[in-house]
């Protein structure tokens, strides 16, 4: 049986799909100028698909952290509300139901 919790680095999968997100881009920034260079694309070309490849990855990275970084915010913020609201126990002479009949409804 395997003790290992899922999501673990012997499974492939890491606990930051934003980080995968971003080394794949990484990844293609490198293998795309390779690829359109063994097609026959300009050297120059390649590398200015490269620049502009690199540009937009480094902006949808700094998009990624700030989305979990507000994400983040707001899960600390909801559980504070929460604990905040917790109902707790009423005094002992506070605690509702019927009341001996002192007051009831003129009908």
């Amino acid at each position: 049986m395997n003790a290992e919790p899922v999501g673990s680095a012997s499974t492939g999968a890491s606990g930051d799909p934003a980080g995968d997100v971003v080394r794949w881009a990484v990844f293609s920034c490198l293998l795309v100028p390779v690829v359109l260079v063994v097609y026959g694309s300009s050297f120059a070309g390649a590398v200015g698909s490269a620049v502009g490849l690199t540009a937009v990855t480094a902006v949808c990275r700094l998009l990624l952290r700030r989305s979990e970084r507000a994400a983040a915010e707001e899960r600390a913020l909801r559980s504070v509300v929460a604990q905040s609201r917790r109902v707790r126990p009423a005094p002992a002479g506070h605690r509702g139901g019927r009341h001996g009949g002192a007051r009831t409804p003129q009908e």
